[in-house]
């Protein structure tokens, strides 16, 4: 049995994996998929000894006044049985330390969904994650099911029985070639229609190399004889599907346009939270952080890879049966994936004026080179410039009203379209600016752009 060998607590999350890439869904991005063939043979489900040994594992890993959180993931969870996660619970209260304060957290497709399920979520305060790409249309284009139909219908029975159990929920979209025209139809659809009050938006990159882009292109479905190509992060090129990485600016600017104006403090948009964090000094996500690391996957039997998405050989840790998680969260190995992210940042990034926002990205999509040539820069590179230029003055705005200790709502007074300040406003000409830079109003934000 693996022993920890170190009593330093380290802050971390991870992503547990109990039916590995198994999934009732074969939507055409999932690139995860394949990852079926990394264990051959194997009936992908994890066993109740390695559910103890990594609820057990996971708290020792943790402070005593931590908030610990047991979060699962796939391929699609559900698959697991509910028996599965009700044993998961028993085990996260009796390893619990005093002080340790648990969220359990699932991302689901939501198909498998049934009100012994969710009455079970929220019985046990779960957050559950539902995927959902936007109205039927683009919803069905790429989530569909292994008869290639879509899954939009079943999904939406899932959101009606959350809802009906009040249980907690976020929207995670991906943005894709499909969607990545329509922003406001998909946010208007999860905010007026699902009610949705937190929202991911997270970009489809499928990196290719030339000989093998035309294989990525079919998608990742299995293929006749049961096999998939295993998608590995190598590669200059995007398969079609990929959302276009300055579309993808354009799509969060558009959405955000509209936020600032009404919805500032009732819904929430990671990446709008993630950004306004990266005003004042805070980093909640990690594609945005200096360095990463903390993020980490755990597949079905044990094996911790480096991060979620570097499932793959050269990113294995070990097992946690045989070495604690938290050595090899720790290790040598590990910590030096995490400082890869700052040391190999290239100089167009180092210069830029938007790198304490982006801090170069993912290191998953820094495959593309600068314009002077150089190797590292991030796909998304124009969307993020873009989108982080575009949300500047605002953030800036709303990161003095929180300075101040005030709502950070309060900036949608200033955003209403076709009135003028400051009758629209609590804060005079002659006020200090709200975006804390000791100007007075007229002389700094007087006019914000609509």
């Amino acid at each position: 049995m693996a022993t920890m060998s170190t009593a330093v607590s380290s802050a971390f999350h991870l992503l547990a994996k109990p039916t590995g890439a198994v999934c009732n869904l074969d939507c055409k991005y999932c690139f995860f998929l394949s990852k079926e063939s990394l264990y051959p043979g194997s009936r992908f489900r994890m066993e109740d000894s390695l559910l103890e040994t990594y609820i057990r594992q996971l708290l020792e890993a943790h402070g005593r006044t931590a908030e610990v959180i047991v979060a699962w993931q796939g391929g699609e969870p559900t698959l697991m049985g509910l028996d599965f996660f009700k044993r998961s619970v028993e085990l996260a209260e009796k390893y619990k330390k005093p002080g340790q304060r648990l969220l359990h957290t699932m991302q689901t497709n939501g198909t498998k969904l049934d009100d012994e399920w969710c009455a079970f979520f929220k019985e046990h305060n779960f957050l559950i994650g539902l995927s959902v790409d936007g109205p039927r249309e683009i919803h069905d284009t790429y989530r569909v099911n292994k008869g290639g139909a879509g899954s939009f219908d079943q999904v939406m029975q899932g959101w009606r029985l959350l809802a009906k159990h009040n249980v907690d929920f976020n929207i995670l979209c991906t943005v894709h070639a499909a969607n990545q025209n329509r922003p406001l139809e998909i946010y208007r659809f999860f905010r007026d229609e699902l009610g949705a009050q937190y929202i991911q938006f997270i970009p489809i990159v499928e990196r290719a190399t030339a000989q093998f882009l035309p294989l990525a292109n079919i998608g990742w479905s299995e293929r006749p004889g049961g096999q998939r190509p295993l998608y590995t992060q190598a590669g200059h090129l995007v398969t079609e599907r990929s959302v276009d990485g300055e579309q993808y600016g354009r799509f969060l600017c558009a959405i955000f346009d509209e936020w600032i104006q009404r919805d500032v403090g009732q819904v929430f948009v990671q990446l709008f939270d993630a950004t306004l964090g990266a005003h004042v000094g805070q980093y909640s996500l990690c594609i945005f952080a200096p360095t990463c690391g903390n993020a980490l996957a755990l597949e079905h039997n044990g094996d911790l890879y480096a991060c979620d998405h570097y499932v793959e050989p050269d990113y294995l840790l070990g097992n946690i049966h045989e070495t604690h998680m938290l050595d090899l969260v720790n290790s040598a190995k590990q910590r030096q994936f995490g400082l890869d992210k700052q040391q190999t940042l290239p100089r167009y990034c180092q210069e830029c004026t938007v790198r304490f926002a982006c801090n170069g990205g993912c290191p998953r999509n820094r495959f593309i080179r600068t314009p002077d040539g150089e190797d590292g820069l991030n796909y998304l590179c124009p969307g993020y410039k873009l989108f982080f230029n575009h949300v500047d003055r605002p953030m800036k705005m709303m990161a003095g009203l929180l300075r101040q200790g005030r709502y950070a709502d309060e900036i949608m007074q200033l955003y209403q379209p076709d009135v003028e300040p400051p009758t629209a406003v609590k804060v005079g000409r002659n006020d200090p600016c709200p975006c804390g830079s000791g100007k007075k109003f007229k002389n700094c934000h007087g006019r914000p752009a609509v």
